[in-house]
């Protein structure tokens, strides 16, 4: 199979991070570094990662995370910060999280070593929505309102299309829940900020089929057979 492939069977990352990993030399076949994609790989190959043995995993491992802000969603961080494997670090098998959350967000975040199920997450072909309960500051008009349901320029290009409910409107603030499929980076908190809001609060409640509930902030749990099923069905 092709290597981007293997290393996701190995719960090492999804292939889209993996083909980073190799792009970057951070991958050896039977000791010859990798640098290009399609690369295959066979039975009795050994595959190293930063000088470290992979194998395939055969358990696969899925869960919901209510990740608090002051985290960084990555494996590690080079400036030492806080991330949100640092929860995880006693799992049994390697994990990684399905997307981001920005450092200054909260809420859902699914962390699996499944990477066939994470790049289907992922793609934009299948166009996951993700919803967002954002408190913000200041009056949010109907004109303003329409235009989050229209899209925002953002680097040049315009967001496709979002879901966009004020929930209430408060003296010095309103609540305003925002559904996406896009993954730029801090996409809803730059749509506000388009408009000339300062985003207080950001909180991701809904990604796919799977909605955070009552989990508490730093709080996680597996999900059931049931919620995998209906997960891996829902991006099939």
């Amino acid at each position: 199979m092709r290597l981007q492939k293997y290393l996701a069977q190995c719960g090492v990352a999804s292939r889209r991070h993996a083909e980073e990993m190799i792009a970057a030399g951070d991958v050896t076949v039977n000791g010859v570094r990798i640098t290009q994609m399609g690369t295959q790989v066979e039975e009795g190959d050994t595959v190293c990662v930063k000088g470290k043995r992979v194998t395939p995993e055969t358990e696969k491992v899925y869960i919901m995370y209510h990740k608090p802000a002051g985290e960084v969603t990555t494996v590690t961080d080079p400036e030492g910060r806080q991330t949100v494997m640092d929860r995880f670090r006693d799992q049994p098998v390697r994990l990684y999280p399905v997307g981001r959350l920005d450092f200054d967000s909260e809420g859902l975040l699914l962390l699996t070593n499944d990477g066939d199920l994470a790049d289907r997450m992922m793609h934009p072909s299948n166009e996951v929505d993700k919803a967002y309960y954002c408190r913000v500051m200041g009056t949010v008009g109907e004109e303003d309102l329409r235009k989050l349901q229209k899209g925002i320029l953002l680097d040049d290009h315009p967001t496709s299309p979002a879901k966009v409910r004020l929930i209430r409107q408060e003296p010095l603030a309103a609540v305003v829940m925002v559904t996406i499929h896009e993954g730029r980076n801090r996409q809803v908190r730059r749509m506000f900020e388009a408009l000339g809001y300062k985003v207080l609060m950001l909180r991701r409640v809904r990604f796919g089929v799977l909605e955070l509930g009552e989990l508490k902030r730093g709080q996680w749990r597996y999900l059931s057979e049931q919620e995998v099923r209906t997960l891996k069905r829902s991006v099939e």
